[in-house]
């Protein structure tokens, strides 16, 4: 009876929300109904579909068994760059100070908690879910000491940053997590603005404000409204008070909480005319209603995202570490190029961003999990913000708003973490530069990944007969480091060489190469390697082929000309050499199907073609959704000599569908060789 009672709760539920969007409802109106039927009937919104399952009940045998802490492809350094002479816009960044113990917390949650707590005991619930997420540069710390703030503020500033919004929580008289805050307004030291964001909920057990298991309550009342404003009032009257038309800032997180906003605006504002403060500028978090901000006499509006977007669900793709995960999994991507694409509405409103999204560590085995954000993807939507959606605000009304950071528990974090370092703030700073234009391919660059140390001389070689113009960089293992080095000048070519463990086969050091020059500028690659193919008799002779049709004979300075004239071409494999996955899948089946979801591909990998022997021209912009994907390099397999099956030999068959879902063509170049078959794999 219960499940049949929640079968038809859930049609009940569809058949209501479909009238719903039905009703001639303003956006402000649909979001405050919608708003209080969800804070009393949460319990009918049907549960997320189940991920996927194996036969024993889950795949728990795939459980990545690594460290949390390791660097993945991508990971981006500390690193000193100037900012532009004039900022487009002031980047204000929200801040959680829930980062030291209180008494309210110890009996609520345990002798010293603090949102480390939660942080540190989220574990991954399916393939390719990174948890934990742990600090880099900054570690575990502890906001009683003011030192932090202070290297968190210059570290914010040096990367673009214009002001924190910290959250504030005041509970009629009562303040949580003010200590910090009272440190950063005592200490003179620290530049940057900043203003406050009332998180005006309630504060629940389940970390949503919704009105069940609640520790600590609003009391919303005129005499409220007044102790809060006179409590607030040192922050708006500091000289870093972020201003806008030079009125101190003051954001509400849910105005409708208020039993009358505009009444509660009305007095704050004549309070401050009152008390030497003068106009304040009043604005209100878009996290649950959208109201026009004139009708509750605020000022603006503030972006809120993920909030008030439903992006596609990608739950029922999922294979699942964890058989009991019941959270809700959608596309970040999608998120992203929606908002990014909103023309701003016809009422003030700061435009907001968000690097990323996944509250599994506060709601384990339950969380809503944003997958596919990547700093690239993040730098875009920051970069389309300022330059395009704010260019018709006047300079000093662009104000973009970024959520958040340091979430650590929710997954939007702009600080370095171990995984990929600097790499949002490093995103933030790109993104505050004018958009370069697409680079043209005049001067490709060759990576080599040299192995067979024999077979390097002969390939340099042919590179220098090809007399092809081009930045020059050999990747290879630490032990053969100095050989390398020998035989390229030897050689007589000009290039670089760069250590890697010999780990993943060619496509690994091949991925952190591209990664970094994608991150130069560079357009165009020629991936080469050393083959030998040792357990086939004719494997040098595949190895001369590959390169006949990709550099000899003219090839390569074809190739570069080919990537000129069209702009949406992004892989050239050697003629006869590109092959369909379905033909020749082999040993890889299984993780193909699982790097399909790990990548979010549209494409069908097993529809797709691929270069087989893992030699071609392609154009590095094609291969972001793989490069975005961030994989760690414990995902690859040891070496054992494997001859297929490995994620190396997948990743090979999957870059053709990588390049068509990323939008761009797959062709061949050289000349067409007949043939019954293939030579150098079995079909199947």
């Amino acid at each position: 009876m219960t499940a049949l009672k929640a079968r038809l709760r859930a049609a009940v539920y569809l058949v209501l929300r479909t009238g719903f969007r039905a009703l001639p409802l303003s956006e402000g109106q649909r979001d405050r109904l919608r708003g209080r039927f969800l804070d009393r009937h949460s319990d009918w919104v049907p549960p997320p579909p189940r991920g996927r399952l194996d036969a024993s009940g889950g795949d728990c045998a795939r459980r990545p068994l690594v460290r949390a802490d390791e660097p993945a492809i991508g990971h981006v350094p500390y690193r000193a760059e100037a900012l532009p002479a004039t900022l487009p816009a002031t980047l204000v960044a929200f801040y959680l100070p829930q980062f030291h113990p209180i008494e309210q917390n110890d009996t609520w949650w345990g002798k010293g908690f603090t949102e480390w707590r939660n942080v540190t005991r989220a574990l991954p619930q399916f393939e390719g879910h990174v948890q934990p997420r742990l600090p880099a540069d900054l570690g575990f710390y502890d906001l009683r000491s003011p030192q932090v703030m202070r290297d968190q503020a210059a570290l914010a500033l040096e990367y673009g940053i214009g002001a924190f919004c910290f959250y504030y929580y005041w509970f009629s008289g009562t303040t949580l997590l003010e200590t910090p805050l009272r440190q950063w307004l005592a200490d003179d030291s620290i530049e940057m603005p900043f203003c406050l964001c009332w998180a005006n909920e309630n504060w629940a057990r389940r970390w949503d404000g919704r009105g069940d298991d609640i520790l600590i309550g609003q009391q919303h009342s005129a005499g409220d409204d007044i102790a809060f404003i006179t409590h607030v009032a040192d922050y708006l009257r500091d000289r870093r008070a972020l201003k806008v038309d030079g009125k101190p800032m003051l954001l509400v997180y849910r105005p409708h909480l208020l039993p009358d906003a505009r009444a509660t605006a009305q007095r704050w504002r004549q309070w401050c005319r009152d008390h030497d403060i003068g106009e304040i500028h009043l604005a209100y978090v878009q996290g649950f209603e959208r109201p026009d901000p004139r009708d509750i006499d605020f000022d603006a509006a503030v972006e809120f995202p993920p909030n008030m977007s439903n992006p596609r669900s990608l739950t029922a793709d999922q294979f699942l570490i964890n058989p009991e995960f019941h959270g809700d999994v959608r596309d970040w991507r999608e998120l992203a190029s929606e908002i990014a694409a909103r023309p701003l509405p016809d009422y003030p409103m700061y435009p907001g961003v968000n690097p990323g999204w996944d509250n599994e560590a506060r709601r384990s085995g339950r969380g809503r999990v944003y997958l596919h954000a990547s700093p690239r993807g993040y730098r875009d939507w920051l970069s389309t913000t300022i330059h395009q959606r704010l260019a018709p605000i006047p300079p000093s009304h662009r104000l973009v708003f970024i959520n958040a950071w340091n979430e650590w528990a929710e997954g939007a974090v702009l600080e370095p973490d171990l995984r990929l370092g600097h790499a949002y703030l490093d995103a933030t700073r790109q993104a505050l530069h004018a958009p370069a234009a697409a680079r043209t391919a005049t001067r490709p660059c060759v990576v080599i990944h040299a192995w067979y140390l024999e077979e390097l001389g002969e390939l340099l070689a042919q590179l220098k007969q090809s007399a092809l113009d081009c930045r020059l960089i050999i990747s290879t293992a630490h032990e053969h480091l100095d050989r390398v080095q020998t035989l390229l000048q030897a050689s007589g070519l000009a290039g670089e060489v760069m250590a890697f463990a010999n780990h993943g086969r060619d496509v690994l050091p091949f991925l952190h190469v591209a990664n970094r020059l994608l991150e130069e500028g560079e357009d165009v690659v020629l991936k080469l390697h050393t083959k030998r193919s040792t357990h086939m008799q004719q494997g040098a002779q595949w190895r001369q082929e590959l390169l006949l049709q990709l550099l000899d004979d003219g090839h390569g300075a074809q190739a570069v000309a080919r990537f000129a004239q069209d702009r949406e071409l992004g892989l050239l494999a050697p003629a006869g050499h590109l092959l369909s996955v379905r033909d020749y899948v082999g040993a890889n089946d299984a993780a193909l199907q699982r790097l399909q979801v790990r990548l979010g591909l549209h494409t069908d990998i097993r529809a797709a073609k691929f270069s087989a022997g893992s030699m071609f021209w392609v154009r590095l912009a094609a291969l972001r959704p793989l490069l975005d994907a961030h994989l760690p390099p414990s995902a690859f397999d040891a070496e054992h000599g494997q001859v297929d099956g490995t994620l190396a030999h997948a990743l090979e068959r999957a870059l053709g569908a990588v390049c068509v879902d990323a939008g761009y063509t797959v062709a061949t170049i050289g000349a067409t060789t007949e043939g019954a078959g293939y030579a150098y794999a079995r079909r199947g």
